[in-house]
């Protein structure tokens, strides 16, 4: 069943939303609704992200709190909370890898502690980057500047390397978002998304460290 609140002006009862489907009232969000919920959306991790984008703006607009300075206390307090919880709805959905996550949790699941180790595909490219990275570290104190010029040129390879693989796993994470709806075993599908989750957030994490090496050239 799902879960019915009551409109504070109207006594109408509906699911959760951002306006009273009969008096048109500005409702408080619950605090556990789901993400999804926030933009009318099913829960389905495959979503048009141009659509989502127009849809929060659109809120965001319509929940300003200067639009409701002189509403009633209610209104007000409404449009504070549901702007916070409208943006972080918004960060989560916008973004292919927390979304997966956040959908994983919906549904029971979560990546686990066999996730949080590096990934076998990855042990050797984390290796090779994080070497990279000391020699860079090593050279700024005592390079000279070929070999800061010669390390900066491998980094940006690095970086368009990481880049290139970062593309490809979200063109799976996709196929994987896709797949979802017509699945009859879930088990293969839900294990391929764990990894490609896992993967995707190493590779955030050795991205930044590239990027933030090569703001010090």
């Amino acid at each position: 069943m799902p879960t019915v609140v009551r409109c504070w002006r109207c006594q109408d009862e509906h699911i959760p939303q951002v306006f009273c489907p009969a008096c048109e009232a500005l409702q408080p969000l619950p605090p556990d609704i789901d993400y999804f919920t926030v933009f009318g959306l099913a829960r389905d991790p495959v979503l048009d992200e141009q659509a989502l984008a127009n849809t929060y703006y659109d809120l965001s607009r319509q929940l300003h709190p200067d639009l409701h300075q002189t509403g009633t206390a209610e209104e007000q307090e409404a449009s504070l909370q549901n702007t916070a919880v409208l943006n972080r709805a918004y960060r989560t959905l916008r973004d292919p890898v927390q979304r997966g996550q956040y959908w994983l949790e919906l549904n029971g699941e979560q990546l686990g502690k066999e996730n949080n180790k590096v990934p076998p595909d990855l042990a050797l490219l984390v290796f090779e980057v994080q070497e990279q990275l000391a020699a860079v570290r090593e050279a700024q104190s005592a390079g000279t500047d070929d070999a800061r010029a010669g390390l900066k040129s491998e980094l940006t390879q690095v970086w368009d390397d990481l880049d290139d693989r970062m593309q490809g796993l979200q063109q799976k994470l996709a196929a994987n978002f896709s797949k979802w709806r017509q699945a009859d075993d879930a088990s293969d599908l839900l294990s391929g998304l764990k990894r490609v989750l896992s993967e995707m957030a190493y590779l955030r994490t050795l991205t930044r460290d590239v990027e933030k090496a090569l703001s010090i050239f």
